[in-house]
C-alpha cells in the first residue's frame, strides 16, 4: 500500500545526512549485495549453456519473481513489525529501513571522489574514480571523457538510486521500494544482451524497464527543471538511447548543462557507436561541478514534492 510521503522524506534525509557508512557496510554489508548474491548463485545453478533458450529465460524469470518477490516480503514483515511500535519510534524505525534502498549521499561522495581529482589536474587518478561508477574503458579518457563519463552516470542513476526508489516507496510502501531495489539489482548484474545472459536475463532486463518506464521520465523532468532547461534536448534526444528509459535523464542533464554527452565509447576493448545527448560543447570539470548542483537541486525537488504530499496526506 503507499507510504505516508512524511516517512519517504524522513527516510530521504536519513539517506542524505549519512548514507550506508563504509564502516557499517564492512561490519554488515549493504542489503543490495545480499540481492546480489542471491541472484548471482541462482545464475550459476540455473543458466547452463545445455538449457534451451526457453528454459533460460523461464528460469531467469523465476529468478526475478523469488528475488523481488522475496524482497517485497521482507518489506512487508518490516511494515508489519513497525506496525507494534509507538508511531515517533516506528515512524523513524521504517525511515530507517527505507533510508537504505537511497542512494543519494552515496551517488553524490562517488562523483565527487571523480571531480576532486579532475580539478586538481590528477587524470588517472580521475579516471581511476570514475571506472568505479562506469562499465566502459576508462584508461585513455581526457578531461572531457572524464567528464562526460562521470554527468551520465549522475544523472542514469538520478533514476535509478533516488527517482524510481522514491517513485515505488511512495507507491508500495517498503514492499515496494526493496522490490525495485531488488529487481535493478539483477538488470545489473544479468540483464545483458552477451550471450551467457541474453535469455536467461531478459526478464530482469523487462521487468526493469517497466518499473523505470514512469521514474525515469519524471527523473529527467525534475533534472531539466533543477537545471532551468534541458527540455528540448530531452524531448528530441532520449528516444536516441538503447534503454527505453536511461536517455530521459541524461539528454536532460546535457541540455540543462547545454553539454554534449554520449557519442562512442569503448567497452571491454570493443568501440561502440553510441548516440549523441545535447549540442554543446565537449564537458570540463567545471561542467562536472555545475552537474552535481543540479543534481543536488533535483534532490531538493524530490523533497519538497513530498512535503507537500506530507501536507495532503489524511492524518
Amino acid at each position: 500500500m503507499p507510504a505516508d510521503p512524511l516517512l519517504v522524506l524522513a527516510a530521504a534525509g536519513l539517506d542524505a545526512a549519512v548514507g550506508y557508512p563504509d564502516r557499517l557496510h564492512r561490519r554488515l554489508p549493504h542489503p543490495v549485495v545480499w540481492a546480489g548474491s542471491a541472484i548471482s548463485t541462482l545464475e550459476r545453478a540455473w543458466n547452463r549453456p545445455a538449457l534451451s533458450g526457453a528454459m533460460r529465460r523461464a528460469l531467469g524469470a523465476a529468478t526475478v519473481l523469488l528475488v523481488g518477490g522475496g524482497a517485497a516480503a521482507l518489506g512487508w514483515g518490516l511494515e508489519w513489525g513497525v506496525g507494534f511500535v509507538s508511531w515517533p519510534v516506528g515512524m523513524m524505525l521504517a525511515a530507517l529501513a527505507g533510508s537504505v534502498g537511497l542512494a543519494q549521499r552515496s551517488l553524490y561522495d562517488h562523483v565527487l571522489a571523480v571531480l576532486r581529482p579532475l580539478e586538481a589536474g590528477d587524470l588517472p587518478g580521475a579516471r581511476r574514480a570514475v571506472g568505479m561508477i562506469v562499465g566502459r574503458d576508462t584508461g585513455t579518457l581526457d578531461e572531457a571523457g572524464v567528464a562526460a563519463a562521470a554527468l551520465e552516470s549522475l544523472a542514469e542513476s538520478f533514476n535509478d538510486g533516488v527517482a524510481a526508489p522514491v517513485f515505488w516507496f511512495v507507491l508500495g510502501g517498503l514492499p515496494g521500494l526493496f522490490a525495485y531495489k531488488a529487481v535493478n539489482t539483477a538488470d545489473s548484474l544479468i540483464g545483458h544482451r552477451e550471450p551467457r545472459w541474453r535469455d536467461f536475463g531478459w526478464a530482469a532486463a523487462r521487468t526493469d524497464d517497466l518499473m523505470n518506464l514512469i521514474p525515469a521520465r519524471l527523473a529527467g523532468a525534475v533534472v531539466a527543471l533543477a537545471g532551468a532547461g534541458g527540455w528540448r534536448a530531452m524531448w528530441r534526444d532520449a528516444p536516441k538511447h538503447a534503454s527505453p528509459n536511461a536517455g530521459w535523464p541524461e539528454a536532460a542533464m546535457a541540455g540543462a548543462l547545454r553539454v554534449r554527452l554520449g557519442g562512442p565509447a569503448s567497452y571491454d576493448g570493443e568501440a561502440h557507436d553510441r548516440p549523441v545527448f545535447g549540442e554543446g560543447r565537449a564537458p570540463t570539470s567545471a561542467d562536472l561541478r555545475r552537474g552535481l548542483s543540479v543534481y543536488v537541486r533535483a534532490c531538493g525537488l524530490l523533497w519538497a514534492a513530498l512535503a507537500i504530499g506530507a501536507f495532503a496526506w489524511p492524518r
